[in-house]
């Protein structure tokens, strides 16, 4: 009876922590996006307290590092990105021009050899859809003007997200001594070893990966603006940005640069160099920097991973995108548990409780 209240007590409160995680996420943003930074840059104030430094003033020295770094890099990479949008926009009639020289002889050739009345209804169809394109796309852009903001505040964001890192950086060791404190005596070195093992699966994922990401979005900008391809810098940021989605950030910035490639050059080995930087990418994520960074301490399949971003991104948006992969981890970790569990009990392994 005891087992069963308790049981229905951390039901209760799983209930009420996300239906309360649903009605909150509009403003969760900088605190989750805090709470990451804290725990991404801990081990970091913990080796600076150990050189000699006091909590308080490591956590100083790497708050001012990381805004420093933040903002250098804005001051520098903002006026590039707005020039090679720019460049992009004015070079779109040419682009279009492109295209259609390329697809005009084949569009005609395809008419000219289709009755009539298949013509009509390709007209027909093609006309849907670009009217069904233009709505989606007003849909997409009225929602992103009504909602965005309000989701992603970017003013709470540079301003709350600085002071939530700060003073979860700061309290970090506290925090996890009180709640080491709270564990019930019987279980706390179960719950002590799953916390392990969840430290090192997110650390995989949150440093690892993060880390992976950094130098995939530095590589692919410069490697792209190099090989001259217009907005390749853009491209390249958001490539390497988009790569913590298994197979998704390759493949859609390859097909991106692809594109931009086919339509902005007319030799082939400016193409093939584009194709190249890829090619380069890929290899250079897949055989150096995952096994080396990352490992196999994450042990997220790439189904699970989809999954969660798609789920999360359902249920709360932005915020849902952003913890979905630790949410992940933690789950994986715990089904890992309750699965060892099975395996060990008698349910699985048949017998009395004392031949297992």
């Amino acid at each position: 009876m005891i087992r069963r209240s308790i049981f229905r007590g951390w039901v209760i409160a799983f209930v009420v922590f996300f239906a309360a995680l649903y009605l909150l996420r509009g403003m969760l943003l900088p605190f989750v996006a805090g709470l990451a930074f804290a725990y991404f840059l801990d081990p970091l104030a913990d080796s600076l307290e150990r050189l000699g430094l006091k909590r308080t003033l490591a956590v100083v020295v790497i708050t001012l590092a990381v805004m420093l770094v933040v903002f250098g890099l804005l001051l520098v990479l903002v006026p590039a990105i707005q020039v090679q949008i720019v460049t992009l926009i004015e070079n779109g009639p040419s682009y279009a021009d492109r295209v259609w020289a390329f697809l005009s002889p084949r569009v005609r050739w395809l008419l000219d050899h289709l009755p009539s009345d298949q013509v009509q209804g390709f007209e027909k169809a093609a006309g849907n859809y670009v009217g069904t394109l233009f709505d989606w796309s007003g849909g997409l852009a009225r929602g992103l003007l009504s909602r965005g903001f309000a989701v992603i505040n970017v003013l709470s964001l540079l301003v709350v997200t600085p002071v939530v890192t700060f003073y979860l950086l700061r309290d970090w060791d506290g925090i996890v001594e009180r709640i080491n404190s709270w564990l019930p005596r019987d279980n706390a070195s179960t719950i002590r070893s799953m916390a392990r093992d969840i430290d090192q699966t997110l650390a995989g994922f949150l440093r690892g990966q993060a880390t992976v990401c950094l130098v995939l979005a530095a590589y692919y900008g410069l490697a792209l603006s190099v090989a001259g391809l217009d907005a390749g810098l853009l491209v390249g940021i958001a490539t390497g940005l988009v790569s913590f989605i298994p197979y998704v950030g390759g493949i859609s910035g390859f097909v991106v640069g692809g594109i931009l490639a086919l339509v902005q050059f007319s030799d082939w080995p400016s193409i093939l160099g584009v194709i190249a930087v890829f090619v380069g990418g890929q290899a250079l994520e897949g055989y150096v920097l995952t096994p080396r960074l990352v490992g196999n301490r994450v042990g997220l399949h790439p189904v699970w991973v989809l999954f969660a971003l798609f789920a999360g991104a359902a249920l709360f948006g932005f915020l849902g995108i952003l913890v979905a992969l630790p949410v992940a981890a933690v789950i994986g970790v715990l089904t890992r548990h309750a699965l060892r569990r099975y395996l060990a009990s008698t349910v699985y392994r048949g017998g009395s409780a004392d031949d297992a």
